[in-house]
């Protein structure tokens, strides 16, 4: 005799957006797992068309207000490589700083308010701060120290506005940086207390079995650029990333899914850090060997520690660029329209962010694609809640939906503005 369970969250306030998820469990085994995620349609692609060619940095950084920077660097990587632009190398320097600020910020964010609860059994921050409140004013003085780089840099911390194709709009004086300084270095203390705190938590053991895929640079930890690599040791080049990464419609979410040649892939700060580790600055590293983080990491409940060394990296590679700050000659490099196809990518805090544009002889853009990282790890987040839910049957629908909430806040999604996002429907046959 069949009997079906179903259980319903309304609401998850510690993940950005809105979906579902359904699990149907037959004769004691998980039969699928479905993470169906909602996304209203905003068509950026559609309405980039017919646009100028220096536009896509403004529009596509509101697609999201945690990872703006993101969305700015990969269009300004792939318009300018159109153009022919190289940046002056104070210029490019800038623009990696503020995609520290972006990390700095993001992680801070993550790691504090939404993932720390889960580890220490608190509902949420609020009530983590009535009991480690010293933890709670860390995070956020961490988080204001990256706010005050992105203002400073770009503006303003959300949807930053002085950013343009070949560097920004104005440049600050040396003397400007004092302030942020001393908030950076308060915040690189905080985040090293952070990792400690950190190693402290209980982790499941869970060991994905994927392909792992993040951008790699020559000489340093990539955030603003590189070519992409796998753990497997397939490599590749911006240009030729929709050759590898094909997205595809599954019937039961209207966000697409992606595979890497076929097949299941990672991108984030597990696959960034396992391909990427050796490239920390020694703080980093240091930290990342006391806690207990080896050659590789593959638990995504882990995640947090890998988020809280990225923090430390970003705080530092923040320090050392602005300490060998000279202010550029110019804003900005001029970059002039021309014809053609370009392709770029960049390390957004949850992952490898791709745009592709086509612009024609006016400078029009006649063709735009946008593969964000959540979208590229959500058959990764089916199979881990498949396998979390396998082993868990004995819980009842409370407590396995819990369960199936806290995996998915491992992985940071960035789905929507929404403040909502689980909907847990189990069906048990």
């Amino acid at each position: 005799m069949s009997r079906r369970r179903e259980v319903r969250v309304g609401a998850l306030a510690r993940v950005e957006g809105e979906g579902a998820l359904r699990v149907v469990v037959a004769d004691g085994s998980v039969e699928s797992a479905e993470l169906n995620i909602y996304e209203p349609p905003r068509f950026f692609e559609a309405f980039l068309r017919g646009r100028a060619y220096t536009e896509p940095p403004d529009i596509t950084s509101r697609i999201c207000g945690i990872c703006p920077v993101a969305y700015q660097t990969s269009a300004c990587n792939a318009l300018e490589r159109i153009c022919g632009v190289e940046l002056d190398r104070p210029l490019a320097d800038l623009r990696r700083l503020m995609y520290c600020g972006e990390w700095i910020s993001s992680h801070s964010l993550h790691i504090h308010l939404l993932h720390i609860p889960d580890f220490l059994g608190y509902p949420d921050a609020i009530t983590l701060a009535t009991r480690h409140r010293e933890l709670v004013e860390q995070g956020l003085a961490m988080k204001k120290a990256g706010n005050a780089l992105l203002e400073l840099l770009g503006g303003r911390a959300i949807h930053p506005v002085n950013v343009r194709l070949g560097g920004f709009y104005s440049v600050p004086e040396r003397t400007e940086f004092a302030t942020v300084t001393e908030l950076l270095r308060r915040a690189r203390d905080y985040a090293v207390n952070t990792a400690r705190r950190a190693a402290d938590f209980e982790f499941p053991e869970l060991e994905l079995d994927c392909e792992l895929l993040a951008a790699t640079d020559q000489d340093r930890y990539a955030i603003d650029k590189g070519e992409v690599h796998t753990s497997t040791g397939l490599r590749f080049t911006a240009a030729d990333f929709t050759s590898h990464v094909r997205e595809h419609q599954v019937p039961h979410s209207t966000a697409l899914h992606a595979l890497l040649d076929g097949a299941r892939y990672l991108t984030g700060p597990l696959a960034r850090y396992t391909l990427n580790h050796r490239l920390l600055s020694p703080i980093a590293r240091q930290v990342a060997a006391e806690i207990g983080l080896g050659a590789e990491c593959r638990n995504p409940y882990r995640s947090i520690l890998v988020r809280a060394v990225e923090v430390v990296y970003a705080i530092d590679e923040a320090l050392t660029l602005i300490d060998r700050y000279e202010r550029p000659s110019r804003p900005a490099v001029p970059v002039e329209p021309r014809p053609g196809i370009g392709h770029g990518v960049s390390e957004a805090p949850r992952g490898l962010l791709y745009h592709r544009y086509e612009i024609d002889d006016d400078g029009i853009v006649r063709s735009a694609t946008i593969i964000p990282p959540t979208s590229q790890n959500q058959a990764v987040m089916e199979e881990d809640l498949r396998r979390v839910v396998s082993g868990n049957l004995d819980l009842d629908d409370s407590a396995l939906t819990a369960v199936c909430e806290r995996a998915i806040r491992n992985y940071d999604p960035c789905i929507s503005c929404s403040a909502h996002f689980l909907d847990v429907d189990v069906v048990r046959r």
